[in-house]
């Protein structure tokens, strides 16, 4: 698994934990409730992945990484 997806799948895991122990906390037991408010939780990175501009995840990222390999390797090349 590659960096970005192991970014991407621990934002959503922050969120549903984070959703799951403030509903907790609240007293809603039923774990039913208690996975609702998870999955409720992971709709904001789901739609962060599908926007295509996200500058995380989406386009602008792979082509802000594409850019920035490329000025790594430059400054490598000036520094031998």
């Amino acid at each position: 698994m590659n960096k970005k997806m192991q970014e991407v799948l621990s934002s959503y895991a922050r969120s549903f934990v984070v959703a799951v122990m403030t509903a907790y906390a609240m007293g809603d037991m039923s774990v039913k409730d208690l996975l609702i408010a998870g999955l409720i939780a992971v709709a904001g990175p789901a739609i962060r992945a599908v926007n295509p501009k996200d500058p995380a995840f989406g386009m602008v990222a792979d082509a802000v990484e594409v850019e920035l390999n490329k000025l790594a390797k430059a400054d490598k090349k000036k520094k031998k």
